[in-house]
């Protein structure tokens, strides 16, 4: 999951970013409305965490442009702003979903998960496929009944992974969805984690390497015979991850 936060008190735009981080979820950062604007239109993201009152374009004309795109991401409006006609005009303005400052982090995150299950087709609460089970609330995996630990990043990548329902996943994908905007386009982030996952999980691997294209969740048949579309194991040389990093 990939997220937006636009807040001009930086403290608390950095708290909420390494918050969300620890919970697995990406974040990037905006302290005004251009910021926001120019992010929005060039990244992917699941959710929008947006402060009303903000330098440059507004918080209100931001909601506004977002929700007058389809396929935008949900919006959670994160303001002081606290009375009812604050809200009315909030939700008016197309925001998804509503929280007041103070706040409790944790409902925040509770609030973004449950936003990230309301796509235009409603995604199930926990995520299933090849054996594997993955729920986003309480950040657990599961494969065949067995309890498997699994880094922030590890569990990310699988989570979008599993997401796609059996489809293919680019690397880049990956690294747009699961990892922030410092990411560097060039690192091998992507097939180290992938390795690191598949190893995690165990065998057969459940984690196909479709060559050239990227990665996908086999599907049953494929994962109780330990096959790999690219006929490759977790340290493939097939594998489509982005080019190691070029030496200092």
């Amino acid at each position: 999951m990939r997220v937006l936060v636009v807040e001009d008190e930086l403290y608390l735009a950095e708290a909420i970013r390494d918050g969300l981080r620890l919970e697995a979820i990406a974040a990037d950062l905006a302290g005004d409305g251009d910021r926001a604007l120019e992010l929005l239109a060039i990244n992917s993201y699941d959710a929008l965490v947006l402060d009303r009152d903000i330098p440059g374009v507004h918080g209100d004309e931001v909601a506004r442009r977002v929700s007058a795109e389809p396929g935008g991401p949900r919006i959670l409006m994160l303001t002081a702003a606290d009375r009812l006609d604050d809200k009315v005009s909030g939700f008016e303005l197309g925001a998804d979903d509503y929280l007041t400052k103070p706040f409790a982090f944790r409902e925040l995150v509770l609030r973004l998960r449950a936003l990230a299950r309301r796509p235009a087709e409603a995604a199930p609460l926990v995520l299933e496929r090849a054996g594997v089970s993955l729920d986003p609330f309480r950040r657990e995996v599961f494969r065949a009944g067995r309890h498997v630990a699994l880094t922030r990043k590890q569990f990310a990548v699988l989570q979008v992974l599993l997401e796609a329902g059996g489809g293919v996943v680019s690397a880049e994908t990956l690294l747009e969805r699961a990892w922030d905007e410092n990411a560097d386009p060039f690192t091998n982030a992507v097939r180290i984690t992938i390795s690191s996952l598949r190893r995690r999980l165990g065998e057969p691997w459940v984690i196909e390497t479709v060559a050239g294209v990227g990665y996908r969740v086999a599907d049953e048949a494929d994962a109780r015979a330990g096959t790999d579309a690219a006929g490759a194991g977790p340290d493939s040389a097939s594998d489509p991850g982005p080019a190691p990093e070029p030496a200092p």
